[in-house]
């Protein structure tokens, strides 16, 4: 009977320790920010239209970390989150590849940076509801012969590529006749290298393609028609605020995300593009 209770009692110990550890867990984020009156955000600053990087401020700009400021659809949605939160926005300027390391580290809080919540993501990060979807394009040169295709099977033997660590790239092996390229480091290489002539076109979601043509008038990109382009599921063409596991901000930010409406997402996303840094 002693030996039962002693280990009745071990386990009680035990599943109240597993709970506290719990309950700690998802409030470290939470105390931690609101301690520091500061959110870290991490992006690259290199995607336009969601996020760049430029030399001057604005109305719209929030300083970044090393040195210039940002601005972008992920920036005035970092905005509006921190200003729910009461706290200041910081953001931290951090390749694509790092930014999931750079969360688990701690180095910064979250991640809004145009990612999208795939399930190999979600092993690692918890991410927020959606903040804005789209649809994949393929970007190619005004007078390229693939500027009037309509469907993946007119891109036969066009030199394709996408960004590196993104399901763009993944989605590439649906166009099972193009000639699939190394992936590329960041949509600025791509344009170039698109430019160039090195590559035909590259994937991308639509706000990027729109932000590309809008400043680079050489450039456009093809539309599909349903089941004439890439079949992606809701994640993949979603993007969300990435978080560590067990944070207790997905609800805070989810509450936050809700009062911004379809309307006002479409029209921030209309006047990044309008203000970007022009690459011409």
């Amino acid at each position: 009977m002693k030996k039962l209770l002693s280990l009745m009692l071990t386990l009680i110990l035990a599943t109240t320790s597993l709970f506290l550890f719990a309950c700690q867990s998802t409030t470290d984020d939470m105390a931690k920010i609101k301690d520091a009156g500061v959110i870290r955000v991490g992006m690259e600053c290199d995607y336009a239209p969601f996020n760049w990087t430029q030399a001057g401020s604005s109305d719209y700009t929030v300083p970044i970390t090393s040195g210039g400021y940002a601005d972008g659809y992920d920036v005035q949605i970092a905005r509006k989150i921190a200003d729910e939160l009461g706290v200041t926005l910081e953001i931290v300027k951090i390749e694509w590849g790092g930014l999931p390391a750079a969360l688990q580290s701690g180095e910064i809080d979250a991640i809004i940076a145009g990612m999208s919540p795939t399930p190999d993501r979600r092993e690692t990060i918890d991410f927020s509801d959606a903040y804005y979807t789209s649809e994949l394009v393929i970007v190619v040169r005004k007078d390229s012969p693939y500027a009037n295709a309509t469907k993946l099977s007119d891109f036969a033997g066009a030199k394709l590529t996408a960004q590196l660590d993104t399901f763009h790239y993944t989605a590439l092996a649906q166009a099972k006749e193009a000639n699939i390229q190394t992936a590329m480091d960041t949509f600025p290489t791509m344009i170039v290298a698109l430019k160039s002539g090195t590559i035909d076109g590259y994937v991308s979601e639509e706000p990027g393609a729109k932000s590309a043509v809008f400043a680079n008038s050489d450039l456009t990109y093809v539309t599909f028609e349903e089941g004439q382009g890439f079949t992606a599921s809701k994640d993949d063409l979603s993007i969300a605020v990435g978080l560590r596991k067990g944070s207790n901000l997905v609800d805070e930010i989810n509450k936050i995300l809700s009062k911004i409406s379809d309307d006002t997402r479409h029209e921030i996303m209309n006047a990044v593009i309008e203000r970007q840094p022009l690459s011409e």
